[in-house]
């Protein structure tokens, strides 16, 4: 993950997105979907060389993010330097991907979500959108959204002639994830990240450890040394997690 910056939006691709899949389309039927997210400003190759370590029943549909930025990666928002975001980038976002997910979906046994960094905070949307829809959901170096900041809640005080309750709670994501429907659902969750993970605030960590609790079935594991990356005992743990519970 570089240095967060906004991307012009002049660049941005058409809604039907580049995906780079595992398999042929003659061969994908029936087989169980698994579309990978990745992060910030990368594209859908970075997350392609775990493709060897996952289950052989997952067809991979690696999917590009929309956003082309200066040095040539890609995101699925704008970011600011402190990771925040305008909710109504954050919600198209999710809406296109959450549309091309839906088309495919009919011709898989199943679909499960697996995201890195910004990746997970796409996954993590898009079940919170039709948790019904998901087989399960792997999170890795990342975070899920909290719906009820908007920008400038941080910056918001009395002093400022804001009170922090006027920005919060009430921005273009309020009511747009169906956290009850997840609730009801309990769906499988892997996270898995560092403790030292130099990118991923501790306010985005407390949020998503709060969420997943409350929300779904989590399978949490912290790892050792990886910092803002993915290790290859957290891949067979991945791999192993797919296999178990999608069957």
């Amino acid at each position: 993950m570089t240095e967060p910056q906004t991307p012009d939006p002049s660049h941005s691709e058409p809604t039907e997105p580049f995906v780079r899949w595992s398999r042929p389309e003659a061969e994908r039927g029936g087989t169980h979907l698994l579309v990978v997210l990745h992060g910030y400003g990368a594209d859908e190759n970075d997350l392609f060389g775990i493709v060897p370590e996952l289950p052989e029943k997952f067809t991979i549909a690696s999917v590009r993010a929309p956003l082309v930025m200066d040095h040539g990666g890609y995101t699925w928002f704008p970011l600011t330097n402190s990771l925040q975001s305008s909710p109504l980038a954050v919600r198209a976002a999710i809406e296109d991907l959450q549309e091309w997910v839906a088309a495919q979906r009919p011709d898989f046994a199943s679909t499960s979500l697996l995201g890195f960094s910004m990746g997970m905070a796409m996954a993590t949307s898009l079940l919170r959108r039709e948790p019904q829809a998901y087989a399960c959901v792997v999170g890795l170096s990342g975070f899920a959204i909290d719906p009820t900041m908007v920008p400038g809640a941080e910056s918001a005080t009395p002093e400022a002639g804001v009170v922090p309750s006027e920005v919060s709670g009430a921005g273009p994501l309020a009511g747009f994830f169906d956290d009850e429907a997840v609730k009801a659902v309990k769906p499988p969750v892997f996270w898995g990240r560092d403790q030292a993970d130099p990118v991923i605030t501790p306010d985005k960590i407390e949020y998503t450890h709060a969420w997943m609790n409350e929300h779904v079935n989590m399978t949490k594991v912290l790892y050792a040394g990886i910092g803002h990356g993915i290790g290859p005992q957290e891949l067979r743990h991945v791999g192993e997690f797919l296999d178990y519970v999608v069957k």
